[in-house]
């Protein structure tokens, strides 16, 4: 089986504000995503209905999946297949009325069988939703800044320390943006992914900041032998997350394929964030402004 050989990039070439150009208008783009979508909804990113609030519905129907929307009166949200059981799908809606939305799947629904069409019903309150937002919201905010004090208290001096707690904040807004483009809901489940991006944002950039402060030796030297470590795992994380992504697409299970992808973009905005801007940063930190 054949090894993945991380090449020896030539950063000389390039100054640091060129290096950093790169990520940081990519940044700026996917915070003016954000910033149009809370402007146009009142919210940054869309949110699912364990947030906003809603009802989701388990049917069993003989009737194809293309037509169960026209079967309420009110749009779905989504509707998706169950793989495990046959004619089974989960059907989310933004209203809370529970019961009008169980007569109309009763009475517009074929039957998959002899038993009710209706085989379960939930529904979320728009303020207990908006709780549950807070709540996901301030278990970010903590890790964010935990892994801030983090990065502070390694290096104890002011610019590596920023160059890794502004990498992980680009890790985690542009799979935002990116979700807004492909409409994946914030859910707990993408809030848990967002969450894995930090751990892995703060892990590549302390792994590059480690070997150029701390091991000594020549900067490019130091660069390369942090990337031999730190592509080599960030290519293979993003390689399992585009498998998962897909099987989990093949097999119908959309929040795991929502997880599969916002790991993958988050990832390759890991590569983008440390591999240039950190590393800017950094070469602008060790040679005091000179390298330009």
């Amino acid at each position: 089986m054949g090894g993945f050989d991380v090449p020896e990039i030539d950063y000389t070439p390039y100054s640091d504000r060129q290096l950093a150009a790169v990520p940081l208008a990519v940044l700026a783009l996917a915070l003016a995503i954000l910033l149009g979508w809370y402007l146009l909804t009142g919210a940054p990113v869309a949110m699912g209905i364990e947030f906003a609030g809603g009802t989701e519905l388990t049917v069993d129907t003989a009737s194809d999946r293309a037509e169960i929307p026209a079967a309420f009166d009110a749009e779905p949200e989504s509707v998706q297949a169950v793989q495990a059981e046959d004619d089974r799908y989960i059907v989310q809606f933004a209203s809370t009325d529970e019961s009008a939305l169980s007569e109309q799947a009763a009475a517009n629904l074929e039957p998959a069988g002899d038993g009710e069409v209706v085989q379960s019903v939930t529904s979320t309150s728009a303020a207990f939703g908006a709780q549950a937002q807070r709540t996901a919201l301030l278990g970010v905010g903590a890790a964010f800044v935990g892994m801030s004090v983090l990065a502070f208290a390694l290096f104890r001096t002011f610019v590596p320390s920023v160059a890794i707690v502004v990498s992980a904040f680009s890790d985690i807004v542009i799979p935002l943006a990116v979700m807004n483009l492909v409409g994946i809901p914030l859910s707990l489940g993408t809030v848990a992914a967002l969450l894995m991006l930090i751990g892995y944002s703060v892990d590549s950039d302390i792994l590059l900041n480690n070997s150029v402060l701390r091991r000594g030796g020549d900067f490019t030297e130091s660069v390369h032998r942090a990337m031999r470590t730190g592509v080599t795992m960030t290519v293979t994380s993003m390689a399992a997350m585009a498998v998962m992504a897909v099987a989990a697409t093949a097999f119908g299970i959309d929040l795991l394929s929502s997880i599969g992808l916002i790991l993958f973009v988050g990832l390759a905005a890991d590569l983008l964030n440390t591999y240039l801007l950190n590393l800017s940063l950094l070469r602008w930190y060790v040679h005091e402004g000179v390298a330009r």
